[in-house]
């Protein structure tokens, strides 16, 4: 993950803020402003070992119950502006994707993509200073279910910012960062991580930093991250195939998703 200095940054659902403060001390950021979805209290009981009061020792502003989803929690930031905002490893708890089944509403593939898609909205919208390069980092994971949200895809679709490219994220660049179970604490497992890069404006400092994978490159499956096909045989193989079509209806939900939350596209 290349992040410069220089650059006034925020970082959003950090569970137990442990990332927040590897940056702070580590990269030492111009400005560092940290948030967390759950309520100090919550942290504090779901996470004992969390770096709430160190971050506030070294004079770095936290938002607790900062929700990416609501505009309202945007506005929170009382016009304070930022380069770069940072969502690393999303992913929607469990219990609001089993309500959201039993309602019947959103599978939760759909759900984290609308996490998503909301969080680069917003942060477009409210945190990122048109002056600046305008930078929305997501980091997740190259596996099920991450890799069947269609980050690099149609994620961002309908908002100014563009997918950039994306790159490797080292875990052991950030000591003392731990990736949290968003429900309990648990560490989870550091499979390699993928930063995705989005911005409404060309941005060649981190451009050059970025690799653009070949499964978004011409005969390929974009949703399935294969190819470029061998031949016609293959792609038709694939594209009969029982993964390819699960595929296919996420992407039908999400599209279905998009136009009712985007009702003038």
């Amino acid at each position: 993950m290349y992040l410069n200095p220089n650059w006034r940054i925020l970082t959003v659902g950090d569970g137990d803020l442990s990332f927040s403060y590897a940056l702070a001390t580590d990269i030492k950021p111009t400005k560092l402003v940290a948030s967390t979805y759950d309520d100090a209290t919550t942290l504090t009981k779901k996470y004992t070992d969390n770096a709430l009061t160190a971050l506030k020792a070294s004079n770095v502003t936290v938002l607790n119950s900062f929700d990416v989803t609501n505009p309202k929690t945007w506005q929170r930031l009382n016009g304070e502006l930022f380069d770069m905002v940072v969502f690393q490893f999303p992913l929607i708890p469990a219990f609001v994707g089993q309500a959201a089944f039993r309602e019947n509403t959103a599978s939760i593939n759909t759900l984290n993509r609308a996490l998503l898609h909301q969080f680069i909205k917003y942060a477009t919208d409210f945190a990122l200073d048109k002056n600046g390069p305008m930078l929305c980092y997501i980091t997740s994971k190259d596996v099920k279910p991450y890799r069947e949200w269609n980050i690099e895809g149609s994620v961002n679709k309908g908002l100014a910012a563009r997918y950039l490219g994306q790159m490797p994220f080292d875990i052991s660049l950030f000591p003392g960062y731990k990736i949290r179970n968003v429900d309990r604490d648990k560490h989870v497992k550091d499979t390699s991580g993928i930063s995705y890069v989005f911005s409404p404006k060309t941005v060649p400092e981190v451009e050059s930093k970025l690799t653009i994978p070949s499964y978004l490159t011409a005969d390929s499956c974009p949703l399935c991250r294969v190819g470029p096909f061998h031949g016609e045989e293959d792609k038709q193989k694939h594209l009969l195939a029982k993964k390819h079509q699960q595929m296919l209806a996420f992407e039908a939900d999400w599209q279905a998703w998009l136009a009712q939350f985007n009702p003038q596209e």
